[in-house]
């Protein structure tokens, strides 16, 4: 039996700001029981709902050196779809309405939590095989794990695994604060550890240190191995390639699922989806005042409203755009430029384009049950969810080849009639229109072959059963 301890600083249903949530709470309970004991850690966060603080039972608590004072670590559990969550309380460092805020209050609280969870452990009677980082705040328990946790019996033959879900963001400080919080020696802050031009970078120690590292689709982790998507790490990525895989994330096929979505006005599956899915759009055009009409192209869009997810293209070509028989339905918030944008054309083009800017879960699987198409023309993307979400309930994406949209979403091809979307290379804003006006033709012009690729899409599998077979291997291959 395989012990698997996953260390992150969200997960579902606990507390989520974002996919890495989803990963932490749901690939853990794919994996076979009979081989592998998977158990997850997190903070403790004040602001988790009180439904789940109520589920959470004491274990133990004990004292914990850090930053020259002896601090309380509570360790708290509870088991929810048959995975085990364990809980570091400590109310000074997890309080707060969010997870996360000042960045540097932000990088304390996470050194702390990797320390606790690591002394943890022993008090609790689990001793993982590998202990599996998710982002940079758990970027330290590889280097703990080869440094002040290295002695003894306990901790002597663990193995880490570092995983990327997105390189932007690094945890970075002055090496002295950091030197100082970690109580790591001056010898790990140098630039082939944990020094990275002048500062100290929490994820750059654990893609130092981890026995193995991954990210979340195969192409990012070629990506991140150029200056353009490296963030600065790409030599390190270079060297350390023969340890990088990427491994795409799934999506939870019971959550989402067209065939028993309750946030759906009118369930449909692969089968009945040509005559039961038009009637989630007539329902969605209704609630959001958009013209009723069955032939109107209806374009998707569910995203943060940021430079990353490609909105600047958008921008650009969204009176064009507005000039087809289209409709263009928004949720989500983000950076005000992009939220006063959507804003503008919603005013200028009111029977056409419907901007919601806010963020609702019902809303959300209403647009992927109720347009025709989805779009996602991403600068850079890790690994992405939507485009899975939106394959999931056949509302064709498009997309542009990057990341995990190039690995999930396979180009339509007229001619051999294989494909499950559209994409389009360059990031550029009328390579990204013609794209659009490509899938508008198919759909207008050939319908049924816009139905075969709805077929494909909904037949394709990106359950996270896929995903934990590939973690299966790494596992495997780390202790054999």
């Amino acid at each position: 039996m395989k012990k698997i301890l996953f260390a992150a600083s969200e997960g579902v249903p606990f507390i989520k700001t974002g996919g890495l949530a989803d990963v932490v709470g749901s690939l853990p309970k794919c994996f076979n029981k009979e081989y592998f004991d998977v158990r997850v850690i997190m903070p403790k966060y004040m602001c988790m709902k009180q439904e789940h603080k109520d589920m959470m039972q004491y274990v133990t608590h004990f004292y914990m050196d850090f930053n020259f004072q002896s601090m309380y670590v509570g360790v708290l559990e509870t088991e929810y779809q048959g995975i085990k969550f364990y809980f570091i309380d400590n109310e000074y460092y997890f309080q707060g309405s969010t997870p996360y805020g000042n960045i540097r209050y932000d990088i304390e609280k996470f050194i702390f939590f990797s320390k606790a969870a690591l002394s943890a452990l022993p008090q609790i009677g689990f001793q993982p095989d590998i202990v599996h980082c998710h982002d940079w705040q758990t970027g330290l328990i590889p280097v703990y794990l080869k440094d002040s946790f290295r002695g003894g019996e306990f901790f002597c033959n663990m193995k880490s695994i570092m995983t990327i879900h997105n390189l932007k963001f690094q945890g970075t400080w002055d090496v002295k604060t950091i030197r100082q919080l970690s109580g790591l020696p001056d010898y790990y802050f140098t630039p082939d550890k944990l020094e990275a031009y002048k500062d100290a970078n929490l994820l750059k120690g654990g893609l130092v240190y981890a026995d193995a590292v991954t990210t979340v689709s195969p192409t990012y982790a070629e990506e991140i191995k150029t200056p353009f998507y490296g963030e600065q790490l790409e030599g390190l990525l270079n060297a350390r390639s023969g340890d990088l895989r990427g491994i795409i994330n799934g999506i939870d096929y019971d959550e989402y699922n067209p065939e028993t979505d309750h946030f759906l006005a009118f369930n449909y599956n692969a089968k009945n989806f040509r005559k039961e899915k038009i009637k989630n759009k007539r329902a969605l055009q209704e609630q959001l005042g958009l013209e009723r009409d069955d032939r109107t192209f209806m374009i998707g869009i569910v995203s943060r409203l940021t430079d990353q997810k490609g909105f600047d293209l958008i921008a650009y070509i969204m009176d064009e755009l507005c000039q087809d028989n289209v409709q263009i339905v928004v949720l989500g918030t983000g950076e005000e430029k992009y939220e006063n944008m959507f804003r503008h054309f919603d005013w200028k083009y009111n029977n056409r384009v419907s901007a919601n800017i806010y963020y609702s879960e019902d809303l959300s699987h209403k647009i992927y049950g109720s347009c025709d198409a989805f779009l996602m023309p991403s600068l850079f993307e890790p690994c992405g969810l939507s485009q899975l979400m939106s394959l999931r309930y056949g509302t064709v994406p498009i997309v542009r080849e990057t990341g995990g949209l190039k690995d999930t979403v396979e180009p339509y091809n007229e001619f051999e009639g294989t494909g499950t979307g559209f994409s389009f290379t360059n990031y550029n804003a009328h390579e990204m229109l013609a794209s659009i006006r490509y899938a508008e033709r198919i759909y207008y012009d050939r319908k049924r072959e816009w139905n075969k690729i709805i077929d494909r899409a909904m037949a394709a599998d990106f359950s996270w059963n896929v995903s934990a077979s590939k973690y299966t291997e790494m596992y495997d291959w780390m202790c054999p």
